[in-house]
Parts: C-alpha cells; structure tokens; sequence
C-alpha cells in the first residue's frame, strides 16, 4: 500500500484516540478521511442460556374438571373450548334426570305426609290419646322429611333446568359433553383453568437436558403480538424424549400479570438461564473473525494491536467476550487504523 495514505489516517486514529474519553465517540473526519469510532471495554456479568420453545398451558396443578353430583342432560351450551370467562358466566344449562325429579317429587310427598303426620300426633297428645314417644316419633319424621328433600334440592330435582356458571375468571379448556347429551353424576362436564394460572409447557435439545434443574429462572418472550416478555421459574425438566419432538419437556411457571396478556396455546420461546460468568462489554461490530478465530483491536500507543478473543456471549449489543484486554485501551468498533507494526491499514465496519 501506498506509504503516503498512512500519514493522514493514522493522524485521524491519534485525533479519535485523544478524544474519545466518551464511549463510541467519533471524530470528525476531515475531507477525504475515513471516521474511527472507538469504544472502552468493561467487565460486565452475562449469562449462559438455553434455548426452549413452547407455548402457554392452563396450569396443571390448578385446572379443575366441572361436574354435577347428578345426572341430566345438556339443554344449552354458552362457551366454547377455548373461551375465556367471567366469574359466574353461564357455561352449560342442564335438564335434571327424570329419576331425580321423581326422587324431589316422592320427597316432597314423603315432607307432606309427615307434616300432617305430625299435626294430628300434637291433637291426639293434647287429648291425652297419643303419647310423648308417639308425638316425638312424628317429629323425628318430619325433621327426616325435611332433610330428604333438602338432598333431593341439591341433587338438581327441585328445578326444571339448572345452569353451571363460572367458578372465577378463567379459561374453559375442553368440553367434554356435547348439547343434548344425557350424562351421569360425577361424570365431568368441562375442564377449566382459572385466570392468572398458566404455565409454559417447553422443549428443549436432549443435550442441553443436564445443564437444568428446577428453580431456574427463565425469560420467556410471546412469539406473536405484542411480543410481550416475562420472567418465570423452571418448574419441571422432563426425563424422557416427546417421540413426536424428539424434544425434552420442561415446564415453567408463568408470573401473575402473564394471564392478562397470554391466552392457552399462544407461542412461546424462552432463553434458561444455566450459569453467570464475567466477560468484557464490547460493541458487537468491534469483533472481527477470520480463520484464526475471533479477534478484535485495541488502540495500544496510537497503533492498532490485534487481540485474539473467545465470544462468549454473542447474544445482543454489546457482546460478550474473553481474552486479554486492556481496560485502560479503547476497543476500535469502525474506522480506518495502522496495525502496530506499520505493515497495513485496515477498516473495520460489522
């Protein structure tokens, strides 16, 4: 290279150089001349991670299957699966069992009879023609009556339709009944999560499966949307395969405010976060490669000095890397400069 360009450059490195106490400052170039750009390096904790895809899921541990302690049949369905819910929404309206409205109605009879049994047992006793074991006999059987039909009430027997509302705020999951359909006591009728109850159901690389245990913390950011993130805590890592995946699961528990802007099955991914380390802040377009691996240059009396650098942590701006720095010598991020042995100039623009 012509000898005569590096006069004019290396004066611009010199004049970058003895102005640059700010971080990324750039001097200004004279006509003709190439900017430089530099910046100080410093120590900063960065993180090692791995990474995990998913998507959000009713929390298993906090999901609840409706069911009715009788049978009947579905008359109305007002959600879907899927459907997010207000406490006390209607969720399905149902027609009690023919066999429990007739049990209400034999109770109702059974509370009639013992009612009359009873008034007539006080009359008797009054005229001295029932006794008091008699009179407390009747009672004990309208008391029994009473209790009989108060079941049979709960049962569903005491009206024509019946409609299940929404325990709290939520999620209806699935529908496990469909309209018109007859089912049995205790049979479940719907699954449903509550608001704010949501987990990440991951996987992750069976490789990286080791690195995790429980109690990480875990950023998690929406794919769609407004990309909104959050931050959460490994909850579970899986020790088998997913044969469709071939990923391992993981589970993360979402933080509260994650349920207002996350619904059940909305994408996920998410960065685990294994170790912290120390490594040196640079801007990510002051690291070079070449076949020699990663490097970068540090301005070392008014030369370019050539640092060779491991990039630990490429994630970002700036960067995280290891090697043999010098804290008090600026980092060239662009610009042109003379290596330190005056053999060559150079420009280094990311």
């Amino acid at each position: 290279m012509n000898r005569s360009l590096l006069l004019p450059l290396l004066c611009l490195l010199l004049a970058a150089c003895s102005h640059g106490a700010a971080d990324d400052e750039e001097a200004a170039p004279a006509k003709g001349q190439v900017a430089v750009t530099t910046a100080t390096p410093v120590q900063q904790i960065f993180h090692d991670s791995v990474e995990a895809w998913g998507s959000a899921a009713g929390d298993p541990q906090r999901a609840r299957a409706i069911s009715l302690a009788h049978g009947g049949q579905v008359v109305t369905l007002h959600v879907a699966a899927g459907q997010s819910v207000r406490r006390g929404q209607p969720l399905l309206t149902i027609a009690p069992d023919p066999a429990a409205r007739s049990a209400y109605q034999q109770a109702q009879s059974a509370l009639s009879l013992a009612s009359g049994e009873l008034q007539r047992t006080e009359q008797l006793a009054v005229q001295r023609l029932a006794t008091q074991s008699q009179l407390a006999t009747a009672r004990k059987a309208l008391a029994d009556a009473q209790a009989a039909l108060a079941a049979q009430r709960a049962l569903g027997g005491g009206s024509a339709q019946e409609t299940v509302g929404a325990p709290a705020d939520g999620v209806v999951n699935a529908l496990s009944v469909g309209l018109g359909e007859r089912f049995a006591a205790n049979v479940p009728l719907l699954s449903f999560t509550p608001a704010h109850a949501l987990v990440a159901q991951l996987g992750v690389q069976p490789e990286d499966g080791a690195k995790l245990h429980a109690g990480m913390p875990v950023q998690l950011r929406s794919v769609y949307g407004d990309k909104a993130s959050f931050v959460g805590g490994l909850r579970m890592i899986g020790q088998s395969i997913d044969p469709q995946t071939h990923l391992l699961g993981a589970q993360v528990e979402l933080p509260a405010e994650a349920g207002a802007a996350l619904v059940a099955g909305a994408a996920l991914d998410a960065q685990i976060r294994t170790a912290d380390f120390s490594a040196w802040a640079v801007p990510r377009a002051a690291v070079l490669h070449d076949e020699r691996g990663d490097y970068l240059f540090q301005v070392v009396q008014g030369h370019a000095k050539r640092v060779a650098v491991t990039l630990r942590s490429p994630e970002g701006d700036p960067v995280g890397v290891q090697g043999p720095l010098d804290a008090q010598a600026k980092v060239i991020v662009l610009g042109a400069y003379e290596l330190a042995d005056g053999d060559a100039v150079r420009e280094s623009a990311r």
